[in-house]
């Protein structure tokens, strides 16, 4: 059997907001985790769909990144990116 072999295996305290809302079409359920990595980006994780992302600021002004990273219609993810834009 051969050995492990780990870039990296760290642990380090996190601080992690969940928050739910409801948009025009659908329900946000978010958990928002920041940490020291990433270099100052959060993880972004939408629970009810089962997807995340690394995002910052330069992410949300990408145009189209949050429809694709969370399978959302352009509406939906607007109301997303105005409800992220002060927290991040």
């Amino acid at each position: 059997m051969t050995e492990e072999f780990f870039l990296y295996d760290d642990t380090e305290e996190t601080k992690t907001r969940y928050v739910s809302f409801v948009g025009e079409n659908q329900r946000f359920d978010l958990a928002i985790m920041q940490t020291g990595r990433y270099y100052g980006k959060s993880i972004v994780m939408d629970i009810q769909g089962s997807r995340f992302a690394i995002l910052g600021q330069d992410d949300l002004d990408e145009e189209g990144y949050l429809e694709y990273a969370y399978n959302l219609s352009e509406e939906d993810a607007e109301e997303l990116r105005s409800f992220l834009r002060p927290i991040l």
